[in-house]
């Protein structure tokens, strides 16, 4: 009896963790033209040390779009092993999600954008889900990953998605799952004590309410 009590509540909580973790998935087929477009006013252009500054910038690569009020390039652009820094009402979307801040790094590996690390007071995250919901959340630092699909939230983490609202140091939230997953800090993050607290909400709608459908009809 004790047996059958240990596994029941096993197979319950492997029920419970598979609704608020999610499986990582592999990297999306790649977009048939992966040119880089980057506009912007320059406004400083070294030629002895190949940096410039932009202002107003947009930039492009196949669903990424990353606009800035300025850019400091460094190195050149071509975006070969490079960053960027930008600043000034930083707003990237990608993949149904968007991101905010106030700074942000963007790195490009093999002329392609490989990640994004803004930060801000906070730096703030949504997206649209499948279920019609809106997942929102903010941290001091958010790293988006091109490859993986993540979102790592860092320090004074919170998230909301669905039924489910996460606080903590550091989460891993997959925007092609659309769910939190397990990962480990990214290098030079603060975690705390590792801690996420999970609130569910049960009876918490996860459509949208019927004056809500009209309004998009």
């Amino acid at each position: 009896m004790a047996t059958s009590i240990r596994n029941s509540t096993r197979a319950s909580l492997g029920v419970l963790a598979a609704g608020l973790l999610g499986v990582a998935q592999g990297a999306p087929a790649p977009c048939a033209n992966q040119e880089i477009v980057l506009e912007g006013k320059p406004l400083q252009l070294d030629t002895r040390t190949n940096n410039a500054v932009l202002r107003d910038v947009v930039i492009t690569q196949c669903s990424v779009r990353i606009q800035a009020a300025e850019a400091d390039i460094k190195g050149g652009l071509n975006f070969e092993n490079s960053h960027m820094t930008i600043s000034g009402d930083v707003r990237i979307t990608a993949e149904g999600g968007s991101l905010t801040s106030d700074k942000a790094i963007v790195s490009f590996r093999n002329k392609l954008i490989s990640a994004a690390t803004i930060t801000g007071t906070p730096a703030q995250f949504e997206q649209k889900r499948e279920d019609g919901t809106t997942a929102r959340g903010r941290a001091n630092t958010i790293i988006y990953e091109t490859t993986s699909g993540t979102v790592s939230f860092n320090t004074d983490a919170f998230l909301s998605y669905g039924r489910n609202e996460a606080t903590g140091q550091q989460f891993v939230y997959n925007i092609r799952t659309q769910s939190l997953q397990q990962g480990q800090a990214k290098p030079g993050t603060s975690i705390g004590n590792g801690r996420v607290r999970f609130v569910i909400h049960p009876d918490k709608p996860v459509t949208p309410p019927d004056n809500e459908k009209e309004k998009k009809q």
